[in-house]
């Protein structure tokens, strides 16, 4: 779950539906058009975070917040166990599923040079997925990294709105930044144009919450509402 803080209380944003966003606004990327397997492609934007969705339906209670507890504070159990199951709902879908197997691996970097077995085992199983898929296709990593730059330049320009970024993110030659209600993509990803977009949320309002009952409570009584931004190559 992905938590926008809110005077007053916060907006829930689910991880699928931050996935889909990040689908639509890629639709549009000019780079991206050219690419061969831009549907794959696609659909793993649109899937990479689809292991939340059973987690996501019961959002955890945060105790010394009183809040809810988010995607990035979740249980280690919690943040490795989606992955199996988002590469799962690809079943069929090599190309996909490689590209998932593989962001898996590379958003937790900074774990990798520890030496906790868990992150170890974690990183393992991840390669060994997505090197599975590749090998089933003849294709190479090489191949793949070419088109992962694309997921996660859709990842990052979805989770800099979703998310409230106050820091630039990075990836390759993008950088991503978000400048009020727009996301600003430097190179231009998108042809000159400006991309509006929209995106459902549930407002809470009161807390912190004392249990995890009330914290349900306002969860099943909040109303949606949406959010609309716009996503472009310079801040106009």
């Amino acid at each position: 779950m992905i938590v926008r803080p809110l005077g007053g209380g916060f907006q829930l944003i689910t991880q699928l539906d931050h996935a889909h966003l990040a689908r639509r606004i890629m639709e549009r990327c000019v780079p991206l058009a050219a690419r061969p397997r831009r549907e794959p492609i696609l659909l793993a934007i649109a899937e990479h975070d689809g292991g939340w969705v059973e987690i996501d339906a019961a959002p955890s209670f945060d105790a010394a917040s009183g809040g809810v507890v988010d995607f990035v504070k979740a249980p280690l159990a919690v943040r490795q166990g989606v992955w199996p199951r988002a590469i799962a709902r690809l079943e069929g879908e090599p190309w996909a599923a490689a590209l998932v197997a593989h962001h898996a691996w590379f958003v937790y970097e900074r774990f990798r040079t520890g030496a906790d077995p868990e992150w170890s085992a974690f990183f393992t199983a991840m390669a060994a997925a997505r090197d599975e898929q590749l090998a089933a296709l003849g294709s190479t990593l090489d191949e793949l990294l070419a088109d992962y730059a694309f997921l996660r330049l859709g990842d990052l320009i979805s989770l800099a709105f979703c998310n409230l970024a106050p820091e630039p993110l990075r990836h390759e030659e993008w950088t991503v930044r978000l400048a009020g209600t727009r996301v600003v993509v430097t190179p231009d990803a998108f042809g000159g144009a400006v991309v509006p977009f929209a995106i459902q949320a549930r407002e809470i309002h009161g807390g912190p919450f004392r249990s995890a009952a009330a914290l349900r409570a306002a969860f099943d009584e909040a109303a949606p509402t949406t959010l609309s931004g716009e996503v472009g190559g310079t801040a106009g």
